[in-house]
């Protein structure tokens, strides 16, 4: 009980400190490769850990390489934002889901959103792709689930 007072409170003072009602999640997002510096990847990644644990939605990275793609959730498992499901697509070998601590997300994500254009062709041997990949938080109920 004392959990949902605490989140409908922190509702109450995202939607006051936002303007003309706009989320304070939905400009979290970029293409990767970025002309962002490292201390701005890691300001986005901080930004939206908090947005997962106090908001209803989820970060989605989408890696797409000639002829495959992944894609990889992360949303808050408990109300204080220490554990996170992860949840990996992979077109070759479908949905996996793991429970992982906050600092391996955030882990992830940076290096995730820190790549290169040349580190990710380079990595799987492969020239650059049509699309590039693609980082967003969105309402939990718009992530593609199995």
């Amino acid at each position: 009980m004392a959990s949902e007072q605490r989140s409908r409170e922190r509702a109450a003072d995202h939607a006051a400190s936002t303007p003309d009602g706009q989320a304070p999640w939905a400009d979290l997002e970029m293409t990767v490769p970025t002309d962002r510096d490292h201390a701005s990847v890691v300001a986005l990644v901080e930004c939206s850990l908090v947005e997962l644990t106090h908001e209803t939605v989820g970060a989605v990275f989408i890696s797409r390489q000639v002829g495959r793609s992944t894609r990889t959730q992360y949303v808050a498992a408990d109300d204080v934002g220490e554990q996170f499901q992860k949840r990996h697509f992979d077109d070759r070998l479908g949905w996996q889901e793991t429970t992982i601590p906050r600092r391996t997300v955030r882990d992830e994500l940076i290096t995730q959103l820190s790549r290169s254009a040349s580190t990710a062709a380079e990595r799987l041997g492969e020239g650059a792709t049509s699309e590039p990949d693609t980082f967003v938080v969105k309402p939990v109920r718009e992530l593609r689930t199995p």
